[in-house]
């Protein structure tokens, strides 16, 4: 039996990100007859039959920088100690036969981020801090390891966005990385609820036959909440509140945002609804995602809502945009911050026509994005590295 360790500080079916996902192909990985090893500081349980080895975590007395060099060094020592066949990074990890990171390339996510930051003593502050605090060099030169590896492990990235990042920061071509973009449960995000239950929901949100935008994210500000607030104020200028509404989910808002919204009038056009274990019941409800982030190596949450029939309105930062067609099945703006642009994308989907055929052409293109497929090519990679190991021992 093929042996397989994936490494990752955190394993969750209820987180999201890498956590679940690493679940999900560990599953897929039992089914296809590997021996499933973990290896991190927390596991949940799932999936059961796997093989959980436990990195302590260091003391929360030591520095950041310390404790991530405490897990890459920890894992590394362990990895050596294991006969595994495959050993798969997600990040964090500096000994690996696969490399996938979750989070895109370090130093350019992370001057992404700082774009969200509106004070600009903050954004210069942060900038240097990115290039001179111990934590964020531990993280680049940890990030830099398999690229300094001979063989270079397999490199996977999971968008174009994040290859092409990676090609331009370790001077690689892209031929030498793998494409596999993230990829969506279709048989739980396919549309379960009737039209009654929809009108419920709908009305229990405060509204009815209005085009409903959704926004779901935990960190407004990267994810770019404030420019979507002022857009909703620019579409509201152009056509009125009776054609659309706005439902954020995923945090509360800060008396900031509540401030913004009361000063821009928008108490009855927009609700925030906080967190949700059900977001398919929102994806059903609502008509259009939109997800103005500053960086995002591939969200999710927007294949998950162009699934459930949402074109979607995101960033070029965001590298599931990769698969979106602008005015096809959603649209891609340059920058967050450009509330006119994003309000003009907005008011495109209250035409009825035009959002019955972005809606169709949304499911078209997640349906080419199966998390069975996505699983599929990862082990076809773990595969081709088990026998070509096998083949020089």
């Amino acid at each position: 039996m093929k042996k397989i360790a994936l490494s990752l500080e955190k394993f969750s079916r209820f987180s999201g990100g890498a956590e679940s996902y690493a679940v999900e192909l560990a599953e897929t990985l039992q089914n296809n007859g590997w021996e499933v090893h973990l290896i991190g500081q927390s596991w949940d349980g799932n999936p059961p039959g796997a093989v959980f080895h436990q990195i302590p975590r260091a003391p929360n007395l030591v520095p950041p920088s310390l404790r991530i060099l405490h897990f890459a060094l920890s894992h590394r020592d362990l990895v050596r100690k294991l006969d595994m066949d495959v050993v798969v990074g997600f990040g964090n990890t500096i000994e690996m036969n696969v490399y996938q990171s979750h989070g895109g390339v370090h130093f350019t996510s992370s001057l992404r981020k700082i774009r969200a930051e509106r004070n600009p003593l903050v954004r210069l502050v942060k900038t240097i801090l990115t290039f001179v605090s111990p934590k964020s060099l531990a993280r680049a030169w940890i990030e830099s390891a398999p690229f300094r590896k001979s063989p270079m492990p397999a490199i996977i990235a999971i968008s174009d966005m994040v290859r092409n990042d990676m090609c331009k920061r370790y001077h690689l071509e892209t031929s030498q990385i793998h494409l596999i973009y993230n990829g969506v449960n279709l048989h739980r995000f396919a549309g379960r609820l009737g039209r009654k239950q929809i009108q419920d929901f709908r009305s229990a949100l405060g509204f009815s036959h209005e085009v409903l935008f959704l926004f779901m994210a935990y960190d407004f500000r990267k994810k770019g909440v404030r420019y979507l607030i002022e857009a909703a104020a620019k579409l509201k200028d152009s056509v009125g509140e009776e054609k659309f509404g706005v439902v954020v989910v995923g945090s509360t808002p800060s008396p900031a945002l509540r401030r913004l919204i009361r000063n821009l009038r928008l108490e009855t056009t927009l609700v925030f609804r906080g967190p949700t274990k059900e977001p398919e019941h929102y994806y059903e409800a609502c008509n259009v995602f939109v997800l103005p982030t500053f960086y995002d190596a591939c969200s999710l949450v927007v294949f998950e809502a162009m699934a459930c029939g949402l074109p979607a309105i995101t960033t070029v930062d965001n590298g599931a945009s990769g698969v979106v067609t602008d005015r096809v099945d959603g649209s891609v703006l340059d920058d967050p911050r450009d509330v006119e642009t994003m309000a003009v994308s907005m008011k495109r989907f209250l035409d009825p026509g035009f959002l019955r055929e972005a809606s169709l052409a949304a499911q078209n293109t997640a349906s080419q994005y199966s998390i069975e497929a996505n699983h599929a090519r990862m082990l076809a990679i773990f595969e081709a590295i088990a026998k070509r190991d096998d083949a020089s021992r």
